[in-house]
């Protein structure tokens, strides 16, 4: 079981399920699109927000996207740390069929998938220290000098990059920014692109 400072926020109660069984920290749910009406629910998440810092961790399909980012257009950013799961096709073992992406959602991942996207995205664990100080932060020019954003092909070498850290392929430039801020430093985000 690990200890985790911020609360996270995923969608359904089977995310719920999945997690409780190996994370111990508040974990709320949307109810999916619900949260779009429910003013109340989105107040109490930026109460906690505000007060403990929170993780959003959506599925890796469109209706997660949509709700990641209602989410993030709605509490302040210093608040906020994505969590990303991979795109892995299947289905849950609850399900007849799959969804309609052909993904398996948070409930779906195994304890070590989200373990790690975790530490990936620098969530405070307790009792560790994992969380990385970066003295150097990668910026929207260095993704264009690195051919990531504004170039031809940019698009294929962006998705390369995306399967190769296990993230969703459909990751905004702005996503990809945040999220290699967190993990790493300049130089070895560089590094790991010069190898691909």
């Amino acid at each position: 079981m690990i200890k985790i400072k911020e609360a996270i926020i995923v969608e359904g109660k089977y995310d719920i399920k999945n997690l409780k069984q190996f994370v111990d920290t508040v974990i709320l749910q949307t109810s999916g699109f619900r949260i779009f009406k429910d003013k109340e629910r989105l107040q109490m998440i930026r109460k906690i927000a505000q007060k403990r810092g929170i993780i959003i961790l959506t599925d890796s399909d469109g209706a997660g996207l949509v709700i990641r980012n209602y989410l993030k257009c709605s509490i302040k950013k210093e608040h906020i740390k994505n969590v990303y799961i991979p795109e892995i096709i299947g289905k849950e073992k609850r399900k007849r069929v799959p969804s309609k992406a052909g993904t398996i959602g948070v409930e779906g991942m195994s304890k070590e998938i989200l373990y790690d996207a975790f530490v990936r995205a620098n969530v405070t664990i307790l009792g560790t220290e994992n969380n990385k100080n970066t003295d150097e932060k990668i910026t929207k020019s260095d993704l264009y000098i690195l051919g990531l954003c504004g170039q031809a092909e940019s698009e294929i070498r962006r998705k390369k990059l995306l399967r190769h850290l296990g993230l969703p392929t459909y990751l905004s430039s702005n996503a990809i920014l945040e999220f290699l801020n967190a993990i790493s430093d300049k130089n070895e985000i560089i590094s790991i692109i010069k190898n691909l």
